[in-house]
């Protein structure tokens, strides 16, 4: 089912509620169609942008009882991003836990202590509690925004790669939707684009 803040964003930036395009898409397309055909017909026929297109043309694929990428039985709507970067291990992993680091993948937030059982909330909304710490290896945390209606299960590992090299993973479980799948691939990448970035320039 679609969540609420797919709903409050589609209606916001399209200008029509996410039943108006359900009923648009039953009424002029119906199984018949691809992805590929619903994404044409909402882009071309019902002229909605480059970025709403294909998420309407899933969203539709999924009420229709298709499986879409990403959702699992268990924990629901899930994404991956890998990023690996010549840096060592600890220095990707020291500037992660740093005051610098966590402002990418928390935001602006009280110091707390890198531990089980910790908790944090930033400026931004997002809130958490760390369950799972392996020193320069993984952390595993509840990560909530401020607008979400249920808190995500986020993993992220520093991981050795090729000689000099290292992967940073982050994996997100208990997303809401494919909606809210899209935008954490997207936010996903950027922090990790970031975290080398910045690790990289503090060397």
């Amino acid at each position: 089912m679609p969540g609420q803040v797919f709903r409050r964003d589609i209606e916001r930036e399209t200008g029509k509620a996410w039943e108006q395009w359900l009923q648009w898409l039953e009424e002029d397309c119906g199984p018949g169609y691809s992805y590929d055909e619903l994404t044409r017909y909402v882009q071309e026929v019902r002229e909605a942008d480059a970025k709403w297109a294909p998420i309407l043309a899933a969203m539709y694929e999924q009420s229709l009882g298709r499986k879409p990428v990403g959702l699992t039985k268990n924990v629901g709507f899930n994404i991956g991003v890998r990023k690996t970067a010549s840096l060592a291990k600890e220095r990707l992993w020291s500037y992660l836990v740093s005051p610098d680091g966590l402002k990418l993948w928390i935001g602006d937030a009280e110091p707390f202590p890198i531990e089980v059982g910790s908790t944090f909330a930033s400026k931004e909304g997002v809130t958490g509690r760390l369950s799972v710490v392996k020193p320069e290896e993984k952390l595993r945390l509840s990560w909530k925004r401020e607008d979400w209606e249920h808190p995500s299960t986020l993993q992220i590992y520093v991981l050795p790669a090729v000689t000099g090299k290292t992967t940073v993973s982050f994996h997100q479980e208990k997303l809401d939707d494919l909606y809210m799948r899209h935008m954490m691939k997207q936010h996903w990448e950027q922090v990790a684009d970031s975290l080398i970035r910045e690790a990289g320039e503090r060397g």
